[in-house]
């Protein structure tokens, strides 16, 4: 192996078992199946490994009328309760929040800004903000362009802004440039994190098919 290729392996061994630094992970369609099936487990899980940062913190925003109980009762409805998993799940729970709004509404965002503000006071997150939009893909522009509006999406005194879209990423090539354009009218590129695991399905399957029907293959 190249000396090179080793230094990269061993750099990336050690970096995996770090964790992450301070932030908000801010969920927009907090009330959704997504959030309770796969974000809410994804990021016990993460916590439960230690990779989270002590200085973590969870919001959500829905337009259900959600008290604070209800939210993380419902966002961590599918998480185990096991005494293994108590510790945990109680660090967890502690950093949810919720914030009930309208994504057309810019007072959502007002009131978003404030709440962050005094998330950071609380878990010292430093100002950075990581945007997840878990919503209707209706909602993806306008989510974007209300962050905007608001400051939200502003790099400033070393703190950092990303915005994860979920799929999908337009129905064709035209809406996916649209998009494209709407988002980064907003967005630097390197703000930007675009999830469409669709566009792999067929790959995913043909290698599947081309696996199990090839005897030399199948076993390895």
């Amino acid at each position: 192996m190249a000396a090179s290729t080793q230094t990269n392996l061993k750099n990336e061994l050690d970096y995996s078992g770090k964790p992450g630094g301070p932030c908000v992970f801010v969920l927009f369609g907090a009330a959704g199946d997504l959030t309770k099936r796969k974000l809410a487990p994804a990021l016990f899980n993460l916590g439960k490994a230690r990779l989270l940062s002590d200085n973590f913190a969870v919001i959500g925003v829905s337009v259900d009328d959600l008290s604070l109980e209800d939210f993380r009762n419902q966002a961590t409805s599918f998480l185990p309760a096991g005494t293994d998993s108590a510790e945990a799940l109680e660090w967890f729970r502690k950093r949810l929040s919720y914030e009930r709004g309208d994504f057309a509404d810019p007072n959502t965002f007002t009131k978003l800004r404030e709440r962050l503000a005094a998330i950071d006071a609380e878990h010292h997150t430093e100002g950075n903000y990581l945007f997840y939009l878990a919503t209707a893909p209706k909602f993806f522009s306008q989510i974007v362009q209300q962050l905007g509006a608001a400051g939200l999406s502003r790099q400033e005194n070393g703190c950092w802004r990303r915005v994860v879209i979920e799929k999908p990423f337009g129905h064709d090539l035209d809406s996916a440039r649209a998009l494209n354009r709407d988002i980064k009218n907003v967005l630097q590129e390197n703000q930007i994190y675009r999830i469409d695991h669709y566009l792999g399905k067929e790959t995913v399957q043909n290698i599947m098919v081309f696996r199990f029907d090839t005897a030399i293959f199948e076993p390895i």
